[in-house]
């Protein structure tokens, strides 16, 4: 049955015990979209990852998924695929091994993708061999990846897909992740990278305390009347001051509400959009270059934190490589 809807779910609610892990969630998902799932730890998006994969049932509510409702048994609907608290790997086989064993297990008609053609494209070809036990958390999660693309989803659910990829690795990901979505695979994925979101979702859903904060496009949370800070050096930065100061709308972000900064010269300061844009044009008619300008907190995060009641951070730390996590034991 052909939908434009990949995901519809309706009042879902799922009970753990004496703790509501979801509580009258609803979610669309188009097809073809990535869309992502988002909120403070113990929100709710592992659980409603879990029932899009077959994982858990709902005791409330409907879900439809590719256009068939989800019955009552834990099984992974047709077409979906994904992994949820880290893929399941054998960390005594190499990677392709790992894949193999995958298309060993399934039906013959349940995979369709080449084990070597999988690797390729999350950029693991040159560990093909390589034992899973000496892979990194990225490596992981990208071989992860490759396992789920082999039965070509209709909808691909990823958990932290991003969690310990390096710069290079990151890039692979997000390129094969929109060119799945180019392909017609809806892809649905749970992230605390802001940046991951804003670069690959189209629409978000913000969880908190188990129930929906929010569920829609992105551009509906970067609202153009919010007031933001934003980081500004220009080429005389003391000049650059002067203008923020007389310019409407504008203020100056200082003493211990300014984020930490190692540079002085940089600037904060705290707008709408409008009156930013107004002060950029009074900064290039006094001749000065503007040479940095970003918000200290992206318009996704400022929107989520304040939806999630989380206070917003003043303080920018420096940035820092991810540390390094320590491995759970692949499930088998």
């Amino acid at each position: 049955m052909e939908t434009t809807t990949a995901v519809r779910g309706h009042g879902i609610t799922k009970v753990f015990g004496d703790v509501v892990a979801l509580d009258q969630v609803d979610v669309n998902v188009a097809q073809g979209q990535i869309h992502g799932l988002v909120g403070p730890n113990g929100a709710g998006k592992t659980t409603l990852l879990g029932l899009l994969l077959g994982l858990a049932v709902a005791d409330e509510g409907s879900l439809e998924i590719l256009g068939a409702p989800v019955g009552r048994g834990l099984d992974a609907p047709d077409g979906v695929s994904g992994f949820v608290d880290g893929p399941g790997l054998y960390p005594t086989l190499t990677a392709r091994q790992n894949l193999a064993t995958i298309v060993a297990l399934r039906p013959d008609d349940a995979v369709t993708g080449d084990v070597d053609e999988a690797l390729e494209q999350v950029g693991l070809a040159h560990a093909a061999d390589t034992k899973v036990r000496g892979f990194s958390l990225g490596m992981r999660q990208r071989l992860g990846l490759a396992a789920a693309m082999l039965t070509k989803p209709r909808l691909l659910v990823l958990d932290e897909p991003s969690n310990g990829l390096d710069p290079a690795g990151k890039r692979q990901v997000h390129t094969v992740l929109r060119r799945l979505a180019a392909e017609g695979t809806t892809v649905v994925l749970s992230s605390h990278r802001m940046d991951d979101l804003e670069a690959l979702c189209s629409e978000v859903t913000i969880l908190s305390s188990g129930r929906v904060v929010f569920s829609g496009p992105l551009k509906k949370l970067t609202d153009d009347t919010r007031e933001l800070d934003y980081l500004l050096r220009a080429s005389d930065p003391s000049a650059a001051r002067a203008l923020a100061a007389e310019t409407p709308g504008i203020d100056l972000v200082e003493g211990a509400d300014a984020p930490a900064r190692p540079d002085g010269d940089v600037l904060v300061v705290r707008a709408r959009v409008a009156a930013l844009d107004e002060l950029v044009a009074r900064i290039v008619r006094a001749d000065l270059a503007v040479r940095e300008l970003a918000p200290v907190v992206s318009p996704l995060e400022a929107a989520f934190l304040s939806l999630t009641e989380q206070a917003v951070p003043t303080e920018q730390p420096a940035p820092t490589e991810q540390p390094a996590a320590t491995e759970p034991e692949a499930r088998r």
